[in-house]
């Protein structure tokens, strides 16, 4: 496994993350237990994995805590989070009041059964939620920290609504946060010119979300969220094959698949630390993190993929 500085935190941590929620949910939304969830959980750790990601509306805390159990917990970094509103990522939800806001990160604690979580987010914050989010409910957080129920910050972004990044381009300037989760994938590198200067410029330990979603993770996926791009004049339609718009990728030396890719891409990207990686299969796991841990890709892969994809912000890919 490979380790990476986490931004300010000065933690090392994996540069692979477990993320415990997606489409996948650590296997429980297609059936598994939460014990066959942690016990996925607990794979990864032995992969080399420390850094877990979850959050109280995945309802995968418990797995997790099953994972944990018995574990070093020092040599573990949890990271979870909650909605700023009631109604999620809505424009105008109800709010969370700080008290219940502090509920959720009690309620986290209860779940994961640990008396502490290294990273609490403020949870799939919109551009319009940021200023009550910051005067309202980052107060009673840091009075959490103090408490010593979290180490650090962070907020994450709704990224199949905002693809082009306006919450994290305001965010980061305020230097409140300590980490963030962010889009990035193959199909919207936006983030490169938006989001990365300033948590370089910030010190801001990143999170890649999304690296790999249903719109990478098969030729015939990729080729609809392709023509959604093209419909929006996001990208030029002559610059790619339409009927298998990767296919330049598969065939180069050195790369075994469209996904592999992907996961490439992201890893090396200068600004990227933690690629997020979901699933509920051990096997597919150890291909992830085999993914994510392969060489970069070769350099005129780069430069075809920026010159396709450079300019590209509509996408999630999700």
């Amino acid at each position: 496994m490979d380790y990476v500085r986490l931004g300010r935190t000065n933690e090392q941590v994996s540069a692979v993350g477990l993320g415990c929620g997606g489409h996948s949910r650590l296997g429980m939304a297609r059936g598994a237990s939460a014990e066959q969830a942690g016990d996925l959980v607990k794979h990864a750790i032995d992969l080399g994995i420390n850094f877990i990601d979850t959050a109280l509306v995945y309802r995968t805390e418990e797995a997790v805590a099953h994972g944990i159990q018995g574990r070093d917990r020092s040599k573990l970094f949890l990271s979870t989070k909650s909605w700023v509103g009631k109604g999620g990522a809505e424009s105008n939800p109800e709010y969370f009041t700080a008290a219940e806001f502090t509920e959720n990160l009690e309620s986290s604690l209860r779940r994961l059964r640990t008396d502490y979580v290294d990273l609490f987010h403020l949870h799939g914050v919109s551009l319009d939620q940021l200023d009550y989010a910051r005067e309202v409910l980052l107060p009673e957080v840091r009075r959490q920290q103090q408490a010593g129920k979290l180490r650090f910050v962070g907020i994450t972004e709704v990224f199949r609504y905002d693809t082009d990044h306006r919450m994290a381009q305001a965010a980061l300037p305020t230097d409140d946060f300590d980490v963030i989760m962010v889009g990035f994938n193959l199909l919207n590198p936006s983030a490169r010119k938006t989001v990365f200067p300033l948590t370089l410029k910030h010190d801001v330990g990143t999170l890649i979300m999304f690296a790999v979603r249903r719109g990478l993770n098969s030729v015939e996926n990729t080729r609809e969220a392709i023509a959604e791009m093209i419909a929006k004049h996001d990208i030029d339609p002559a610059s790619i094959n339409p009927d298998d718009p990767l296919d330049f990728l598969r065939a180069t030396p050195g790369i075994k698949s469209q996904i592999e890719a992907a996961y490439r891409f992201c890893r090396h990207e200068p600004g990227a630390d933690v690629i997020l990686t979901g699933t509920g299969s051990a096997a597919h796991l150890e291909e992830n993190v085999a993914s994510i841990l392969a060489p970069p890709l070769p350099p005129e892969t780069q430069a075809k993929l920026k010159a396709i994809f450079g300019d590209a912000s509509s996408a999630s890919a999700n």
